[in-house]
């Protein structure tokens, strides 16, 4: 078999075999991960990539070094469950960074955190005054939690003593022009309905990217031509 025949069965190989790792991991793999998650990754990527171009090795010792490391993770998640202290060790555990509007700066020594990347991180939620700051953690995953002091939050409802109704999901009724049943029915509406309501838009279905309805039963929808404009619902 010619070289360059084999390395590419190699790749579609373990392509196959990564992707399915990947999936039986789960999606912590692909968003927050801990230092011993990192860790894993990359090891488990430098495997894969060792075995696809190193011909004289054999691809079954590569599948044993992945099967290894895959099974890795699921131990540790299951002693992580068992034991608080083994979880902080393996994933971390947050730091408090600010507290009652003052900076720690022991902490941020300890994490080898300057005061400009805290205030970039503070920046990022929109916060630009550590004394505006109640409380901050830098949490395992690396992100900043941040909780104002109650005269900088947002006034909401509940704080000035009104009730309001839960908000639920917009549902998704025509895609690429085509109408889905389904979430018409799950808010009890029809194809009639729709047709109606596009009709007092002007627009046929076909020429709809996107509809969707919200929690209050009114139909906003995104052309595929952009020059066109649907009126506003009333």
């Amino acid at each position: 078999m010619p070289e360059w025949l084999e390395v590419a069965l190699r790749a579609v190989l373990f392509t196959v075999v990564l992707f399915l790792i990947t999936k039986i991991l789960g999606k912590k793999q692909l968003a927050q991960l801990s230092f011993f998650e990192y860790v894993v990754g990359i090891t488990i990527g430098s495997i894969g990539a060792e075995v696809i171009m190193g011909l004289e090795r054999a691809i079954m010792h590569g599948l044993v070094g992945l099967a290894v490391f895959t099974i890795i993770p699921f131990l540790t998640g299951y002693f992580s469950l068992k034991s608080r202290k083994f979880r902080s060790f393996v994933e971390g555990k947050g730091v408090v960074f600010i507290k009652d509007g003052k900076v720690m700066e022991e902490n941020l020594k300890k994490e080898r955190y300057t005061i400009d990347e805290l205030l970039e991180l503070l920046r990022q939620k929109e916060v630009f005054q550590t004394a505006d700051v109640e409380f901050a953690v830098l949490e395992a995953s690396g992100d900043l939690s941040v909780l104002l002091k109650k005269e900088n939050q947002s006034l909401t409802p509940a704080m000035l003593g009104f009730s309001v109704g839960a908000e639920k999901e917009a549902q998704t009724v025509i895609m690429d022009g085509q109408i889905l049943d389904e979430p018409l029915a799950a808010i009890r509406l029809n194809r009639g309905w729709l047709q109606e309501e596009l009709q007092k838009q002007g627009v046929t279905v076909d020429n709809v990217f996107l509809g969707q309805v919200d929690s209050s039963g009114q139909l906003t929808v995104d052309l595929f031509d952009d020059r066109l404009q649907a009126p506003p619902t009333i």
